[in-house]
């Protein structure tokens, strides 16, 4: 069995990062997460796009246990805004993490922006890093793109996904199954290019 850090310490990620292998066919990997490694220093995410953030993160992951490291930056990037949040999703409110006044905010500066100018698109960048040379490094993007809704809706999933209604859907992504979503979603398809990276691991 190989150990792979998943830089992160939602369970969600890991669990995504699951069912995208166990989909693939891929076993032997035993995914671990930062609340199952000693605690290391944690570069800040200060990149200017979403890829600088997930490689950073899994470089740091990598030097930090010697472990392959699977880390992702993502967030939401909204037409009207000129693609903000962005890398700023998170603490976009000010405060880190912060789900709800986030969302507010957003909703709130989208107030006046018609039905035809609410595209967005969920953007992920996932990097794996598995040693000290360039060719150790893999980073893959994936988007998501469908409107920001005027409301709120469902109770599943994170972040923006109450406002996000994916392109071809009447349903938000809170109101997806996370089967349905993984299938979808911003973040599964960047998995999925990891994956023959991920094979080669095991």
């Amino acid at each position: 069995m190989t150990g792979i850090l998943v830089a992160s310490r939602n369970p969600k990620k890991l669990a995504e990062l699951r069912r995208v292998l166990d989909g693939a066919g891929v076993s032997g990997l035993e995914l671990l997460s930062l609340s199952d490694v000693p605690p290391y220093p944690e570069a800040p995410e200060t990149g200017a796009t979403f890829e600088s953030n997930a490689l950073a993160k899994a470089r740091d992951g990598f030097l930090a246990t010697g472990l392959p490291c699977v880390a992702d930056d993502s967030g939401l990037a909204v037409e009207a805004l000129n693609g903000m949040p962005g890398v700023l999703s998170a603490r976009w409110s000010g405060r880190h993490g912060d789900d709800e006044a986030n969302l507010q905010l957003l909703l709130a500066q989208m107030s006046d922006i018609p039905d035809e100018r609410r595209g967005a698109a969920f953007v992920s960048a996932c990097a794996l890093v598995s040693g000290d040379q360039l060719a150790d490094e893999h980073v893959v993007r994936g988007e998501w793109p469908g409107v920001i809704a005027r409301a709120p809706r469902g109770a599943g999933g994170f972040g923006y996904d109450p406002i996000f209604v994916p392109d071809g859907s009447d349903r938000s992504a809170a109101e997806l199954s996370p089967q349905d979503k993984d299938a979808a979603s911003h973040r599964g398809r960047a998995l999925r290019l990891l994956v023959p990276a991920l094979r080669a691991l095991v």
